[in-house]
């Protein structure tokens, strides 16, 4: 089966570079450029993971992780945070709202794969 991801970030040299690895891994890959634009693909999408970045226009990670969390029909579905937001302090919170992993930018695509993976399996 395959496994279906939502890249939520507004930075498209991210967003490019993750689609591409995870295409390459099988997945079946949506992209929203801001929380906003993820809420709309989630009305219709319901993917097993979404990899969220916290700062954004619009509707921000956080306010995107709560929707997630607050939707029967997304209950299962994965949260990870991959955000350049990295105080103990932003780490904790963004685990106390339910983000089911923190990573941290700048990062390696082959990690960010290889974390995913290990969710999803």
């Amino acid at each position: 089966m395959k496994h279906r991801i939502l890249i939520v970030d507004d930075e498209p040299n991210i967003v490019m570079s993750l689609e591409y690895a995870f295409k390459k891994k099988g997945f079946e890959v949506f992209i929203a450029r801001d929380g906003s634009e993820a809420l709309t693909i989630l009305k219709d999408t319901i993917p097993d993971i979404v990899l969220l970045d916290i700062m954004m226009p619009n509707v921000d990670g956080y306010q995107t992780l709560k929707h997630i969390k607050n939707t029967v029909s997304l209950e299962a579905t994965k949260v990870v945070f991959l955000t350049a937001k990295n105080k103990a302090s932003d780490i904790e919170k963004g685990l106390k709202i339910g983000a089911d992993k923190y990573l941290i930018k700048p990062f390696s695509v082959k990690k960010i794969v290889s974390e995913i993976l290990e969710l999803v399996t």
